[in-house]
């Protein structure tokens, strides 16, 4: 999610009420900023999770490529899951034949594990939006970076069945240097986007569909909600963005790894 104001939201609340677990802007000059110089040393597993198999490292550059070349385009679903809102969204994807990466919160997936695992059946894949959606990471230490991540991912997995995420994408493109080295040292890509929907302000379903058309030339990843708050605009908004993309050419795929 774009920082849509300050601090964590209604996440917050979320967390404040949950299991006492620890506690872009789209433009080219937020990219730059988060894309800083990335310490030559990646944090170390530690030893149980070295035992339990971690993924492989992948890059720590912010990745907004799709698998499907320049005509692919990636969709992107962040801050959920929702039992309103995600089934719409499964089943709007399911309707065009649209596979899809949910960035998932930690909390949320820990109260609905059955919606993880149905996205997980479905073909989409998993991405770790941290334990409590602070926009405000990149001006926190970094045990509390760690604590976020590697909490989240966790939550997710267990949630999932197993199925760990396979990107990371910070609350608000708060990336650092450190949350994306630990991240791809885990095997999770870090993510971002190139079309922000403004789907989180509910404009309208027309001012969403028009954001994307406008904005697309920007990059293959488009960034959506199922999550905080009423999404009724988002699943209308992709019931007309979905086919109209395959109309154009355009295939759907995920984000590089």
């Amino acid at each position: 999610m774009a920082r849509h104001g300050g601090g964590r939201g209604w996440y917050g609340k979320v967390v404040g009420a949950a299991l006492g677990v620890t506690v872009l802007a789209a433009g080219a000059a937020v990219w730059t900023a988060q894309a800083g110089t990335v310490s030559a040393t990646p944090p170390r597993p530690s030893t149980s999770a070295a035992a339990g198999g971690d993924p492989a490292p992948v890059a720590v550059t912010i990745a907004h490529a799709s698998d499907k070349g320049p005509r692919g385009v990636n969709i992107t679903i962040d801050d959920g899951p929702d039992p309103r809102w995600t089934p719409e969204v499964l089943a709007v994807l399911e309707e065009y034949g649209v596979k899809a990466t949910f960035c998932m919160v930690g909390t949320q997936a820990q109260a609905y594990p059955d919606l993880v695992k149905k996205v997980v059946a479905a073909g989409h894949r998993l991405c770790d939006h941290t334990v409590s959606h602070d926009t405000t990471m990149d001006t926190k230490s970094q045990t509390y970076q760690s604590q976020q991540i590697l909490d989240a991912a966790r939550m997710i997995t267990e949630a999932s069945g197993g199925v760990k995420p396979m990107y990371y994408r910070a609350p608000g493109g708060a990336f650092t240097p450190y949350s994306r080295t630990l991240a791809a040292s885990r095997g999770m890509r870090p993510l971002g986007w190139n079309v922000d929907s403004k789907d989180f302000e509910r404009p309208g379903t027309n001012a969403i569909v028009a954001t994307v058309e406008r904005e697309l030339p920007n990059g293959p990843t488009l960034l959506f909600h199922d999550a905080g708050g009423d999404r009724s605009q988002t699943v209308a908004a992709l019931r007309r963005i979905l086919p109209h993309l395959k109309e154009q050419g355009y295939s759907f795929g995920f984000p590089v790894r």
